[in-house]
């Protein structure tokens, strides 16, 4: 659940930017190589982009918030949970093999974010 330089385990998230709201937010697809706790939020968090709405991780107001218009850095910094959804969730079933896929749509929520980014951005 965090980085260490001694005694940790290795973890790696590969991620590809799906949309940049200019410089201060980014929509990204995370394809996870390891299953850690936590994964996905201490990678980005260390890398100096927390998600928003992420009550651990982002602790204090993100200088890259304050390029956002008003009303969207409200909207991004009052984000009741963590920005992150699973879309699509797949693994082989530990008992009969079988390979399972689940997926789901972007929740209204989510959807109310990256809409006010996206006319912030315009």
């Amino acid at each position: 659940m965090a980085l260490t330089e001694r005694g940790g385990k290795w973890a790696l998230t590969r991620y590809t930017t799906l949309r940049a709201f200019g410089t201060a937010a980014a929509k990204v697809e995370c394809r996870l190589a390891t299953g850690r706790t936590h994964q996905i939020r201490v990678h980005f968090s260390a890398n100096g982009h927390p998600l928003m709405g992420d009550p651990l991780y982002l602790r204090r107001l993100p200088a890259i918030a304050r390029q956002l218009p008003t009303t969207a850095r409200d909207i991004a910094l009052d984000f009741p949970r963590q920005a992150l959804h699973a879309a699509r969730l797949g693994f082989t079933h530990p008992r009969t093999g079988a390979d399972l896929l689940f997926e789901t749509p972007m929740p209204p929520d989510m959807l109310a974010l990256e809409q006010a980014l996206a006319e912030a951005e315009a």
